[in-house]
């Protein structure tokens, strides 16, 4: 398949194309259907829905990138602040009140009006799930109601300055009352954006059609497919054949033939995700401070930046990215040094009784090669380990109950909500629903706490400067690399912004000039 792309997003880590192309070249019946209707596009991306398509799982980014989900506020990186969706305006009503006001004129694609019931009842099912979405949970919202037709109201358990970012996050997208009915969570036909799936074929990819009735104005596309691909070398191979548009996510491995590649163009952006080594703090040898710092010596982050990444990404020096204005102003890339590396493990009492395990999520094609190069670092201090690749959606229980050593993976900062509270929250909190590396420290709980009812923004980040800190001293995980977003997209697409946190591809004004 082949077909053109057009998309508009807001972002401040934006790249934008201004390029001219040739048309779709598809089957006969979906040529005809182009000739007619527009143009369709494929879009590979990277993971595939592990929860069917509950709201507060992973499943509300597919559904969002799609052009299908839409929330109330939206995160515009480029103004640095939350702007109208599916809600026009908003304000704090009493400390623990927010009230949101709907858009007029919006209807589900099932053709239902979006009503404050409606909405309503989508977020109270986020809020009543057996595994709560990370940015919008009981323990940051308590309660959601309808004010009248129009209004909706979000009342949390303590003052929160970050309600607006909270309802900007993909797991409180809307869906019809419809979408609910039969027990479990069906978009098809239950959206409100410019695309409505129509059909699927489970983890391997989903198919949309236009919305013909978009509140945001005619939809140019006729449709699209959106693959599930994990392996990041065939994403990168189809961009190159015509088989994809546009590939999330590829490989750092594969740039230099996609940049050789005159049909193909490779875009970057800086991102706030960070390549992790997550150690597992509740299991020995890990639970030992002393022994995590020895694996954080033992690592020379320069190289591997290097090396793997091949200048792609930048050695971290935390947990946050320098240039993010919560990171601590002086920190810097740890240091290889083999030789504290040793007397910290003769400290932890450290003895090698059994091989430690690496975990390498494949969906990042790089992580091999990371698990090599650290397995190799380790064992110069003596620290046997083996290396296991898998997919993360079939370690991701072991990983939350605390069934493994150390996995390799990545996560962003502000994919939850746009701000870092809820990465500091969910993942290194001693109740936080994502706490891989199953650490606890009241101290740190907190200043989170702290932080999250904290309304001047600067004391708010002073806040997380110090909690970040306190991750780095306790060496909490070893943080590998600032990684940039790599997306390639056929030369011929039309201006295409990347949106670095893979949250929104399909729009309404995703054109292509013709054939």
């Amino acid at each position: 398949m082949r077909a053109v792309l057009r998309t508009s997003v807001s972002t401040g880590f934006v790249a934008v194309l201004a390029l001219s192309a040739c048309g779709f070249t598809g089957g006969e019946e979906q040529g005809e259907r182009a000739a007619d209707q527009g143009e369709r596009i494929v879009v590979d991306n990277f993971r595939a829905p592990v929860a069917d398509w509950s709201l507060e799982s992973d499943a509300a980014y597919i559904l969002s990138l799609s052009g299908c989900l839409e929330t109330l506020t939206r995160y515009d990186e480029a103004q640095g602040e939350i702007v109208p969706s599916l809600a026009t305006e908003w304000q704090q009503v009493s400390p623990l009140e927010w009230d949101f006001t709907l858009r007029e004129g919006v209807q589900f694609q099932d053709g239902t009006p979006m009503t404050a019931d409606a909405v309503v009842a989508s977020l109270q099912n986020v809020l009543d799930a057996e595994v709560p979405a990370r940015a919008f949970g009981p323990k940051v919202v308590s309660g959601v109601e309808a004010v009248d037709e129009r209004t909706v109201r979000i009342t949390t358990p303590t003052e929160s300055p970050l309600v607006p970012y909270r309802l900007a996050s993909v797991n409180t997208g809307v869906l019809a009352p419809a979408a609910f009915e039969s027990g479990t969570v069906d978009p098809f036909g239950h959206c409100t954006g410019p695309f409505t799936p129509v059909s699927e074929e489970p983890k391997q990819s989903l198919t949309l059609d236009r919305n013909e009735d978009y509140w945001g104005g005619p939809v140019q596309l006729a449709g699209a497919e959106v693959r599930f691909i994990t392996d990041g070398a065939t994403r990168a191979t189809q961009v190159q054949t015509g088989e994809a548009d546009i590939s999330l996510s590829v490989p750092v491995s594969s740039l230099s033939a996609l940049e050789s590649d005159p049909e193909v163009e490779v875009l970057r952006a800086d991102s706030p995700r960070t390549a992790t080594l997550y150690m597992n703090n509740g299991r020995a040898p890990f639970d030992d401070v002393d022994f995590r710092r020895a694996v954080r010596s033992a690592l020379d982050l320069d190289a591997l930046a290097a090396s793997v990444y091949e200048g792609a990404a930048l050695p971290a020096t935390g947990p946050f990215a320098p240039s993010e204005p919560w990171a601590p102003e002086t920190a810097g890339t740890p240091q290889q040094d083999l030789a504290a590396a040793k007397e910290l493990l003769t400290a932890a009492g450290y003895t090698a009784d059994r091989p430690l395990e690496i975990i390498a999520i494949v969906e990042r094609a790089e992580f091999a090669d990371v698990a090599t190069v650290i397995q190799d670092d380790l064992k110069s201090i003596g620290v046997p380990v083996t290396i296991r690749t898998a997919e993360y959606a079939a370690v991701e229980p072991d990983l939350l109950a605390g069934n493994y050593d150390m996995v390799l993976s990545q996560r962003n900062r502000l994919i939850d909500i746009a701000d870092p509270i809820g990465f500091l929250s969910a993942d290194y909190t001693c109740e936080g629903s994502y706490n891989l590396s199953h650490f606890c420290d009241e101290d740190y709980d907190r200043l989170v706490a702290q932080a999250a009812e904290t309304a001047d923004t600067e004391e708010r980040y002073e806040l997380y400067t110090r909690a970040g800190q306190i991750l780095q001293e306790q060496a909490v995980n070893v943080w590998l690399v600032n990684e940039q977003a790599i997306d390639a997209v056929r030369a011929d697409l039309q201006n295409h912004a990347q949106d670095p946190l893979s949250r929104y591809v399909l729009h309404a004004d995703t054109a292509t000039p013709g054939p």
